[in-house]
């Protein structure tokens, strides 16, 4: 490969491909809600970018992953949208030989219900229930690059949220910052992102 390409391109899911991080905190809110437990700003950081497991202790009942889940499964059926500039960067990584990976903090039940609007075929999907530690550790990040083969420190993480960015960082990718308003890279931002 050249040696201005990554390795690999390793992308989160939630807010980063699909717009979900406004559902996500809608089901914990509404489960939260259930429970007499109203969301506020103040519970943000222990919501956005963190496994089902991690959002289930915070509110303190380890046993509520089955209705999060749910409620957010229920959610993506009905309201799944890509984020700017999510199907460009797919189409174009298609036409490349970079290997991609899809690094999900969600349940692999999720994410195979936003993996046919992606429409791209993912060489790796890596989800919750596939390593030990998820997100902010950098294991998730650390299998997607082993299994593919590559060096971390070669590969591009797209992530938006600050537990993925740690994550990524903590892993030793290069990470680009994508966001609603900016969408994601082109693939000449990635291909910029290792100059030769």
């Amino acid at each position: 490969m050249r040696s201005d390409l990554p390795e690999a391109v390793l992308l989160d899911l939630d807010g980063t491909l699909v717009d979900t991080e406004g559902l996500w905190w809608q089901a914990v809110a509404a489960v939260a809600g259930s429970l007499g437990r109203p969301l506020s700003p103040a519970d943000a950081p222990y919501v956005h970018g963190r496994t089902i497991e991690d959002v289930a202790g915070f509110l303190g009942e380890p046993e509520l992953t089955g209705r999060l889940t749910d409620a957010f499964a229920d959610r993506v059926v009905r309201d799944l949208t890509l984020m700017p500039g999510a199907r460009q960067l797919l189409s174009d990584l298609s036409a490349t030989a970079i290997p991609t990976a899809l690094v999900s903090a969600s349940p692999r039940s999720i994410v195979e219900l936003a993996l046919p609007r992606l429409g791209h075929a993912f060489d790796l999907v890596i989800a919750n229930e596939d390593t030990e530690r998820g997100k902010p550790w950098p294991d998730p990040y650390l299998e997607a690059a082993r299994r593919l083969g590559a060096t971390p420190s070669r590969c591009v993480a797209v992530e938006d949220s600050p537990t993925g960015i740690a994550a990524a960082t903590a892993a030793g990718c290069r990470v680009l910052v994508v966001s609603q308003e900016s969408g994601l890279p082109s693939l000449d931002r990635l291909r910029g992102s290792f100059p030769p």
